[in-house]
């Protein structure tokens, strides 16, 4: 009795989701629920750079592109592209497919 929003924080955070939100509206209580855990302050929290922050948004739409797609959407190097996309790897964020560098892709973890 009485832990039922220690639960909630709980079963969350097991199941890789933010925390939800509680507020107080004076009248009652609002719980928000959030079904990715790619929210703009977990993003900041990260340290990552603008075209990683925009590449995200991109694989939500898109779902996965290769690391040349990637220069070539942000212009840059296929070296930069390449490392951007295994810092992203390294967080967590995203998650590499394929067998040998030709057939490569990204796409977003489960989220």
């Amino acid at each position: 009795m009485g832990r039922g929003t220690t639960d909630m924080v709980k079963n969350c955070l097991n199941y890789g989701l933010p925390e939800p939100e509680f507020k107080d509206t004076g009248t009652s209580i609002v719980v928000t629920f959030r079904k990715s855990k790619l929210t703009e302050e977990h993003l900041e929290k990260m340290k990552l750079n603008d075209r990683q922050k925009q590449i995200i948004d991109y694989l939500k739409e898109h779902k996965k592109m290769t690391s040349a797609q990637y220069a070539d959407l942000f212009g840059i190097t296929r070296r930069t592209a390449r490392n951007d996309l295994r810092a992203l790897v390294n967080k967590g964020v995203l998650k590499r497919k394929g067998v040998s560098d030709k057939t490569t892709y990204y796409a977003l973890e489960e989220i």
